[in-house]
């Protein structure tokens, strides 16, 4: 079992910036990749961003250039999202998940990111 708790979520307005983290516990030798998901309301949930166990990074296409994503190396269990340049269409509740054999199998419980016009 993984327990992921999220932290950083907030009301900002468009153009400015916000920063996620995501502490892993339990079994996390396991884990191949952590990501970031968003769902806003009436929409999908879909991938913002991920980083793999070697380091190497994805992210949706909307969001490349503005956010980033990364490890705290010394707290190997704690990844971060750096989001710039918000914008009213980033709102949403975003989600840490624990990737296993390349699937999302455990969730945080989510943080509420609001962007204002």
């Amino acid at each position: 079992q993984v327990q992921l708790v999220e932290s950083g979520g907030g009301l900002v307005q468009a153009g400015g910036s916000l920063r996620l983290s995501c502490a892993a516990s339990g079994s996390i030798f396991s884990i191949d990749a952590m990501g970031w998901y968003r769902q806003a309301p009436g929409k999908q949930r879909e991938l913002v961003a991920a980083i793999t166990s070697g380091g190497n990074t994805n992210y949706a296409d909307s969001v490349k250039g503005r956010f980033t994503i990364s490890r705290d190396n010394a707290k190997n269990t704690v990844v971060y999202l750096q989001m710039n340049s918000l914008k009213p269409e980033d709102t949403a509740v975003y989600y840490c998940a624990a990737e296993i054999d390349l699937a999302p199998r455990y969730w945080g419980q989510g943080t509420q990111v609001t962007v204002s016009s």
